[in-house]
């Protein structure tokens, strides 16, 4: 009887009735127990850290990869379009150009025509007032005199 008042004075309320553990020695598994699953829950942790790194690091090096891409396939269609730009405005420049002479052209005979008219217009003109002298004056005075009427109303 003397090892159950030995064991009274434990925190264990069976510990003078049976031959089992301790509560000491159960707290102790338990404490080795967790630290095992603590132990085994922060490999698994480490392991999601390092699962979920590595496929951050692999989106990152894909995206850097697209952008890329679409990088370089922006720059091929921006070429593409300068150069069918240049092409388009080269040939609007040869167009306009052509058509510019074309009516520079057309003016010019235009012009000559003209010239050409007036000329014959004032030949004609001054043979006219060197054959009939008094009827010109004549003209003349009766044109200044409705002309004079007109300004006065």
């Amino acid at each position: 009887m003397s090892d159950n008042f030995a064991n009274a004075g434990s925190l264990d309320p069976e510990a003078g009735f049976s031959n089992g553990p301790s509560v000491g020695q159960a707290a102790s598994d338990l404490r080795a127990a967790a630290g095992e699953k603590a132990k085994e829950l922060g490999d698994q942790a480490k392991a999601l850290k390092d699962k979920a790194t590595e496929s951050v690091q692999h989106f990152k090096e894909v995206a850097t990869e697209k952008a890329s891409h679409l990088k370089e396939v922006a720059s091929e269609k921006a070429l593409a379009f300068k150069s069918a730009a240049t092409e388009r405005a080269e040939q609007l420049k040869h167009a306009a150009s052509e058509r510019a002479q074309q009516f520079r052209s057309a003016a010019d005979d235009q012009w000559r025509e003209t010239r050409d008219k007036a000329k014959e217009i004032h030949i004609t003109t001054e043979d006219y007032i060197r054959q009939h002298p008094t009827r010109c004056v004549v003209g003349a005075l009766g044109i200044g005199f409705v002309i004079g009427l007109l300004a006065r109303r």
